[in-house]
């Protein structure tokens, strides 16, 4: 009888210890149609753009450069960007096809993008500029219909009540007045500003894994910085660039230079892949997140445009980063870049917008993508010529009333056997490029 009482007590407490765990964040109505506008929009443009621009080594330079945080600092005094024009950048990242824009609101620096009364280490107070860049984009944005989402580090390597971490040990920070409470208290009142003062979509966090080797956990607080942001405001999305399983109160998962599973970055080992919540991978032009004079090497159009098309067809967004240069201008590469874009988006958008993964997975000639929801049609991007013919899986009852071109809308040959629909693939395929064909079903 002892025996028996122990094992319920110990029941009991187990039923205690799952429910305490127990998720408990329920999406608002609001929210869950942002996450279907999100899955829709399916390109969205991400800004790194801080005084590290100045420098024009990336945006780790306070960090790896190793440089004095104070040194650093100085570059506030000399950032005007004369050339900044927020409704030329709007245009060109909806005339690229994108839906959505996230920018920098403040990084590991500690410099804020914005107007803030929580620091005066920001744009408007701390530079000859003195205007407040992102109320300008947003307004921008919110002309040419593109979402404004914000990224925001919650580590930083200038303010002394930040707890140390791996990362910005060299800034001069004397490490002697490290109180998160105090830490956290800033970073909701910023938060806050961001949510009141634009219309901001999405919060996009980065710097949790600057704790990840501590000798004891460190307790971000994380579910409670997400009840109050949602508390501000529910429809509110949240993203975290972890490297971990999503966390609960998050709304999207996010994947850095990564397709979801994959680790060929170093970033996502052992990094579950969320059933639950939408998908995003963020990936670089070049090789550099902020602006670095030294680093060229732009990827073309057609690996761009063959990326975009991975990630649909893996039920993913591609959240594609520019390094806006000092003076306020986007680098030419880039702009070269978000045209020829455009140039493809505007006949061949309908298999991006708005689709997910299609019948065929991955080849080593490309991938499919179709509408979500939508069982009449799907789409076959060829990276490179599959050989004569495509073979695709379709229902044996299946009609087939059309297989054409996506951008000429030209027809192209078929053959249906049983549960096999054979397509002859045009032999002159562009090179460097995604190649979409079209197939409707009855």
């Amino acid at each position: 009888m002892k025996a028996l009482k122990t094992i319920i007590v110990a029941a009991a407490v187990l039923i205690a210890a799952v429910s305490t765990n127990a998720q408990t964040y329920t999406p608002s109505e609001g929210n869950l149609q942002a996450r279907k506008d999100f899955v829709n929009e399916r390109f969205g443009i991400f800004l790194h753009w801080g005084i590290y621009a100045s420098y024009a080594q990336g945006e780790w330079y306070l960090n790896n450069g190793k440089l004095n945080k104070d040194e650093y600092r100085k570059a506030a005094s000399g950032f005007y960007p004369a050339n900044y024009n927020a409704e030329e950048w709007a245009k060109a990242f909806k005339d690229a096809g994108a839906g959505y824009v996230t920018i920098t609101s403040r990084h590991h620096d500690g410099f804020s993008m914005y107007d803030t009364k929580a620091s005066d280490y920001n744009i408007v107070k701390a530079t000859p500029y003195g205007k407040d860049v992102i109320k300008e984009l947003d307004e921008a944005c919110l002309k040419e219909g593109l979402k404004l989402q914000f990224y925001y580090s919650i580590l930083d390597w200038d303010r002394e009540d930040y707890p140390l971490g791996e990362s910005g040990r060299f800034s001069g920070r004397k490490g002697d007045s490290q109180n998160y409470d105090h830490y956290l208290a800033f970073m909701k009142a910023q938060v806050k500003e961001l949510l009141t003062q634009y219309h901001t979509r999405a919060l996009w966090f980065d710097g949790y894994w600057d704790h990840k080797r501590d000798a004891v956990p460190f307790d971000w607080r994380m579910p409670e910085f997400y009840e109050y942001i949602h508390s501000i405001n529910p429809d509110c999305l949240i993203c975290n660039n972890h490297h971990i399983a999503p966390i609960e109160g998050e709304d999207y998962q996010t994947f850095e230079r990564d397709l979801p599973g994959r680790n060929t970055s170093g970033y996502s080992e052992g990094q579950e892949v969320s059933q639950i919540i939408p998908l995003e991978m963020c990936q670089t032009m070049n090789h550099s997140w902020g602006y670095s004079v030294a680093d060229q090497d732009y990827k073309s159009v057609g690996t761009l445009v063959r990326l975009l098309a991975q990630c649909v067809s893996m039920n993913c967004n591609m959240l594609m980063n520019i390094g806006p240069q000092a003076n306020g201008e986007l680098p030419a590469a880039a702009l070269e870049r978000l045209k020829g874009m455009g140039e493809w988006m505007r006949v061949n958008g309908e298999s991006i917008k708005g689709c997910g993964p299609g019948p065929i997975e991955e080849q080593e000639w490309g991938v499919s993508t179709a509408p979500i929801g939508n069982k009449k049609a799907f789409y076959i991007h060829l990276f490179k010529s599959p050989g004569a013919v495509v073979e695709v899986p379709v229902a044996k009852r299946a009609k087939v009333l059309g297989v054409t071109s996506l951008a000429s809308g030209a027809k192209i040959a078929t053959k249906k056997v049983g549960e096999k629909l054979f397509i002859t693939v045009p032999s002159d395929l562009p090179a460097d490029s995604d190649y979409v064909i079209k197939v409707t079903l009855k």
